[in-house]
């Protein structure tokens, strides 16, 4: 049966209160988007990433029920523009994110394919992804320089920790690649329900244990990848440290080329660290533990 959408140019307005209103008011989903082409940064463990301007879609079964909802957005946020209100054609909605991506290649055999889409080599480590909420496709350059250092290295039999783990996408990637545990962490609900479902979807539920306890064993990790903002990598410099054996192996993500500098200084202390790969203005760092 076909259903009808309702948009609505939220600008700088919080769009939690307006979203939790819609599901009150009878939607059947609602998505956010960016409103001007503006980039969003790979976020720190439990923050959402948001645009500066956001427009929202809510989906509704009935025609009526989507233009009450309208009527009662303005009633709620007269400041607010009045909401669009159209039909949509009958498709299967929740599948329509697979048009957005394709298998992809990371390293020398490292896939991510979305929605049970075969790879593109027979010898692939394969990953199948559903990102849900979370943050983490492998499109984005920060996850894809992880991922491709995550495959030239060696990691069967490591403890691995992917701290701000998102959908979970390097966890799997590690565990995949022969990691004999995975911890998991994110403080938002939404990654560590992602991270679960994908770890089940790749069978190494076994081997991957979501967290959002933010602390991390002592010289316990063999390899630890965090792929988050530069201010939060500079923050967490010693805990991380702590985390690492001597000789464990670390990458860092989700900076910009011109702040490795600084997030190589906050882990001089403890690791031989240097910039190991850049793309689209984006650095990864990766070094070695070295002893206390």
């Amino acid at each position: 049966m076909p259903q009808t959408q309702l948009t609505i140019d939220l600008g700088a307005h919080d769009p939690g209160p307006i979203e939790e209103a819609l599901f009150e008011l009878g939607a059947v989903a609602v998505t956010l988007e960016d409103a001007a082409d503006d980039p969003v940064l790979e976020p720190a463990p439990g923050e959402t990433p948001l645009w500066p301007t956001v427009r929202l879609h809510a989906i509704f079964e009935a025609r009526d029920d989507a233009r009450s909802a309208a009527d009662e957005v303005s009633r709620r946020w007269p400041d607010l523009p009045p909401a669009a209100v159209e039909g949509l054609p009958d498709k299967v909605w929740e599948r329509e994110w697979l048009k957005d991506f394709r298998p992809m290649r990371f390293g020398r055999r490292l896939w991510v394919c979305p929605g049970g889409l075969p790879a593109g080599d027979p010898e692939a480590v394969r990953i199948e992804l559903d990102p849900g909420l979370a943050f983490g496709t492998g499109t984005h350059p920060t996850t894809a320089l992880c991922l491709e250092w995550l495959d030239a290295e060696e990691l069967t039999g490591a403890r691995v920790a992917d701290y701000g783990c998102g959908s979970g996408i390097l966890a799997i990637a590690a565990a995949r690649l022969g990691a004999s545990h995975v911890i998991a962490m994110d403080i938002d609900p939404q990654a560590l329900l992602a991270t679960r479902e994908n770890a089940v979807r790749n069978g190494v539920a076994h081997r991957v244990a979501p967290t959002d306890d933010p602390a991390l064993p002592e010289a316990a990790i063999d390899v630890l990848v965090a792929n988050i903002l530069a201010g939060p990598l500079v923050a967490l410099a010693p805990l991380l440290a702590a985390a690492l054996r001597t000789d464990g192996r670390i990458a860092l993500s989700g900076l910009l080329a011109g702040q490795a500098d600084a997030v190589t200084a906050a882990y001089r202390p403890w690791f031989d660290i240097r910039l190991a790969a850049a793309r689209d203005g984006w650095a990864l760092l990766a070094g070695r533990r070295r002893a206390d």
